[in-house]
């Protein structure tokens, strides 16, 4: 029970406040009555022990339960009652002794017992000596709440600065990634940009070699004279871009169906042939190749093949589809460029396989599969030449080793052996193109690998080979010269019946074919042409 209920109980025997009393008119009574009501008050109890000098201030002058009562009848409900004060009960404050109702609960509490005078002394001491500090304390309160305040202002202060730096630090790298986009080039898709960040060249390897020193996009970008957004534009691998920079089309086979072929974009196609006139025509490709090789031709291809015993022939499956960028990569990497300057490069020669796709109402071109070396690419030939001089190198050792000789022409390998010896050796040169091509990265195409024995018609490249000389085959000239001779009589057009859209240009192009490989064929053809153009 709280000290409030107590003293409640005490007085009033309750602890619950006493209901105020209505006010009604006054009413006479008896003095003598009065007098002798009062005079039957109970007899006072002694006080407690341990009263001193207090206990007989007039203040703390004890007071029964009935002379309380008196006391509040005779204040009457209209001046105050014990509950009409706003100051003892105040949890803050300890109200003063000289006030009037302090000092008739006081007198009350000590009538009855429940506190001694010196506690209530010591009380009002306490009071007063809060009384005193208070003036100090709200100004310690005055100093606390500005403290706060202040440390409210600083923390705002602070947090104000820190957007504002947060702000310029944001806007600083805006303007450092803004001049980073514009000098240099750090990302150009997904899965290809993991060498951007490295630029060590090896400029002695390359000076050596006789190439341009690049080791950084932007180093890059001034040889191609293409500003860097143009250099990333051409080189950004986009899984599904609306504007590809090759236009596909497709033509026939001679082995029937078709060859999808991807011929670049003008801004491209100057940026590929200065990577092939300034770079990859500088760099020897093996002495076995022939494809794509200046000096070089079908003819040089077949000429070591001449007076054969035994001639293979193996034809290598999706010979550019299986140089992949990161072989690309690797070559440039190979001949001292960094990373990064490998990475532009072989972006700019490579390009996934793309199929048409119409999503929400715009045409997509998608990646269907890995970058490879697009076919109709002008770089495309000499750095297949660059990547198969491993091959080649292999190649060229067995044949030497099972006394063959070895060329190829692109994606066509050509084995001969000049004794017969060596043709018992077939079975095992066979398993080695396949082991040595495989471990190469590529693979043999099984259905068109032909052992042609001196019996029959051996070719190499569309070139027979049985003979001394070179010759093309009899079927072929013997077609033209009838044609020749049908022209002679009908004129040249009347004998295009494959529909070509320049006839005469195409037959004057075999007879110059066939002047190439051997003269002496070609001697009558162009004279047939001549006559014929008389008509």
């Amino acid at each position: 029970m709280s000290i409030f209920r107590r003293i409640l109980a005490a007085l009033f025997g309750t602890s619950h406040p006493p209901p105020r009393r209505p006010r009604r008119p006054f009413e006479r009574t008896d003095p003598t009555e009065t007098r002798s009501q009062s005079s039957r008050k109970p007899p006072r109890k002694p006080p407690r022990k341990g009263l001193d000098k207090a206990l007989r201030a007039p203040d703390l002058t004890p007071l029964s339960h009935s002379e309380i009562k008196r006391q509040l009848r005779g204040r009457g409900s209209s001046s105050w009652t014990i509950f009409g004060n706003g100051l003892w009960w105040r949890r803050d404050l300890i109200p003063p002794s000289t006030d009037e109702r302090t000092q008739l609960i006081n007198r009350g509490m000590i009538g009855q017992g429940l506190v001694q005078a010196d506690e209530v002394a010591e009380l009002h001491r306490i009071g007063d000596e809060m009384l005193r500090l208070k003036p100090k304390l709200d100004g310690a309160r005055s100093a606390g709440d500005a403290a706060v305040q202040l440390d409210k202002q600083q923390r705002e202060a602070r947090k104000q600065q820190k957007k504002q730096e947060a702000a310029e630090k944001k806007l600083r790298h805006a303007e450092a990634v803004a001049h980073r986009k514009a000098t240099d080039i750090i990302f150009l898709g997904r899965n290809v940009s993991k060498g951007l960040a490295d630029r060590r060249a090896n400029p002695e390897k390359l000076q050596a070699l006789g190439l341009p020193v690049l080791s950084t996009p932007k180093e890059v970008a001034d040889a191609l004279d293409l500003s860097i957004g143009d250099l990333r534009w051409l080189a950004y691998h986009a899984e599904a871009t609306e504007r590809p920079h090759y236009v596909r089309f497709e033509v026939a086979k001679k082995s029937g169906g078709t060859r999808e072929l991807a011929a670049p974009m003008p801004k491209l196609l100057r940026a590929q042939d200065w990577i092939l006139d300034n770079i990859l025509r500088k760099v020897p490709v093996h002495e076995a190749a022939h494809g794509f090789v200046p000096g070089h031709n079908t003819v040089s291809n077949a000429r070591p093949h001449l007076q054969s015993e035994v001639v293979i022939n193996c034809d290598l499956v999706d010979f550019f589809g299986t140089i992949h960028v990161q072989r690309v990569i690797g070559v440039f990497a190979e001949l001292g460029y960094s990373p990064a300057a490998a990475t532009v490069l072989a972006l700019l020669c490579t390009e996934s396989p793309r199929s048409v796709v119409e999503y929400a109402g715009t045409t997509l071109h998608v990646a269907t599969g890995r970058r490879c070396l697009p076919q109709g690419a002008s770089t495309s030939p000499a750095i297949s030449n660059l990547i198969a001089r491993r091959l080649d190198s292999r190649m060229h050792g067995i044949a030497n080793k099972l006394d063959y000789r070895y060329t190829r022409y692109a994606d066509d390998m050509t084995f001969s052996a000049a004794s017969k010896e060596a043709i018992p050796q077939i079975g095992y040169m066979l398993a080695r193109i396949r082991h040595i091509t495989k471990d190469e990265g590529f693979a043999t195409n099984e259905k068109k690998t032909r052992v042609q024995k001196q019996s029959a018609s051996q070719r190499v490249t569309g070139i027979v080979v049985n003979n001394e000389t070179p010759r093309i085959d009899r079927r072929t000239v013997r077609r033209l010269r009838a044609v020749l001779h049908q022209a002679q009589r009908t004129g040249l057009e009347a004998q295009n019946r494959e529909d070509h859209p320049n006839f005469e240009g195409y037959v004057d192009g075999m007879i110059a074919y066939i002047h190439m490989v051997n003269p002496e064929q070609a001697k009558p053809l162009r004279e047939a042409l001549k006559r014929c153009r008389a008509n």
